[in-house]
């Protein structure tokens, strides 16, 4: 009986010895040790960090565009403001052209493209010349609005695909995590769970990306869209000195005839 107890063990012993080791065991090995934001960027695919990558890139360019706009929205705003209410006291649009010198803002563009068209007009005031004044004026406008808009539309092209480049990268990033399910042949959530919190980073630095580039290009056109008041209120300005110029003249050339 002792015997074939003792042979009893040695069997089990073997048997033992035979049996797979656990999964778990398995799973500690394959589970990285750091599931830092860092650490998920080193250790994903080349695919899924180029488009980390790529979305990191942009988002420093988003805010690369707000300061610089913010800085030169305000710059000019003030310039334009301080540059109209000058054109409100008693001023000849000669004396306003002559104070803009060769200042290149938007309103001492006006300025002096309205004084450059009453010189080419012989200094006729009439209908004719308040048509051509318009004109140029609106001429300017239009080009000053475009350079203050450059390179907002880049804000809006961030806003409008991050979220599918960062989609972009989850899906990849989760495929290849059943593709590792696959080769490891297990099921067990610790495999899985590296590769698809990887792929998820890359869908958080897509709405890290697009939604202040959302907030700010829609901040950057309220303020272009102020900034161009303020152009139109200075060409209007230019249009009343001009109007102004002319019943001044007028009203010479009756007292002369009587």
């Amino acid at each position: 009986m002792q015997g074939n107890f003792g042979l009893r063990h040695v069997i089990l012993t073997i048997a033992l010895a035979l049996v797979p080791a656990p999964a778990f065991a398995i799973d500690e090995a394959l589970l990285p040790r750091n599931l830092s934001p860092w650490g998920m960027f080193l250790g994903a695919d080349v695919i899924v960090k180029t488009v980390m990558v790529g979305l990191a890139v942009a988002s420093l360019v988003t805010w690369t565009v707000w300061l610089a706009k913010s800085i030169e929205l305000r710059r000019k705003s003030k310039l334009a403001v301080e540059r109209t209410r000058a054109l409100e006291g008693k001023m000849k649009l000669a004396e306003a052209a002559e104070r803009t010198g060769d200042a290149h803002d938007a309103v001492a563009q006006l300025i002096q493209s309205c004084a450059k068209e009453a010189e080419l007009s012989g200094g006729i005031v009439d209908d004719g010349l308040q048509e051509r004044v318009a004109l140029r004026l609106e001429r300017v406008e239009a080009a000053m609005s475009r350079q203050i808009a450059r390179g907002t539309g880049v804000l809006a092209t961030i806003g409008a695909t991050a979220p599918f480049v960062g989609l972009f990268g989850t899906v990849w990033g989760i495929m290849n995590s059943f593709i590792g399910i696959s080769e490891s042949h297990t099921t067990s959530l610790a495999v899985v769970a590296p590769g698809i919190a990887e792929a998820l980073l890359a869908t958080a630095l897509g709405l890290v990306a697009a939604i202040p580039a959302v907030v700010i290009y829609n901040q950057l056109v309220r303020g272009i869209a102020n900034y161009r008041a303020l152009l139109g209120d200075a060409s209007a300005q230019l249009m009343l000195l001009v109007s102004r110029q002319r019943d001044h003249r007028e009203f010479r050339l009756s007292r002369a005839a009587e």
